[in-house]
């Protein structure tokens, strides 16, 4: 049984399986390729999910981006990826990475090598650290904002180790060399 007639009317069957009409249009190029499981793609790299329905308690440590819908109760570090807190996430513990986004709901403090985004329904109870700073009309902050400027130091750095600046006012003077309350 022939599929096809060709221009004179008669049919054709050499056998082959037929080949799409040049009418049918080409799939749209906004297809996406189906995703694993649990994660999602932002930019060129992978993204790690952390669903709603997850809570963790203890310190979460990754190298991708990552998106947490869920509660994570500890430490959050991505250092050089982007974290975003999700508008049903919740994070009780210190927050940092290259970039944050809160949409959620943040108790400690963040901090973001580049830039920390805090969206409209964003809230945030602790002091933020960062180089640039976006607030959203109708975001919450209650904390500090110190505005630092890319490769500071972290204010939590100790004397004497890398990245760290000598105290202010410079080299003490040595001992004995005619300081106050010589005579």
């Amino acid at each position: 049984m022939a599929l096809f007639k060709n221009k004179r009317g008669d049919e054709e069957d050499d056998g082959a399986t037929p080949s799409i009409l040049a009418s049918t249009p080409a799939p749209a190029a906004t297809e996406r390729p189906a995703r694993a499981a649990g994660s999602t793609t932002r930019g060129s790299g992978p993204m790690a999910n952390i669903g709603k329905s997850l809570r963790i308690k203890g310190d979460v440590e990754g190298d991708e981006d990552t998106v947490i819908e869920g509660r994570v109760e500890g430490r959050v570090t991505l250092k050089n990826h982007h974290l975003t807190v999700g508008a049903n996430g919740y994070v009780q513990g210190e927050v940092s990475g290259k970039q944050v986004t809160v949409i959620g709901k943040v108790s400690g403090n963040v901090v973001a090598s580049e830039r920390i985004e805090i969206r409209e329904t964003g809230q945030i109870q602790g002091d933020l650290i960062s180089p640039r700073l976006a607030v959203a009309e109708g975001a919450l902050i209650n904390g500090a904002i110190t505005m630092k400027p890319q490769g500071a130091p972290s204010p939590d750095a100790k004397p004497g180790q890398p990245g760290s600046k000598p105290p202010q006012g410079g080299t003490p003077p040595p001992q004995g060399s005619g300081g106050k309350g010589q005579g």
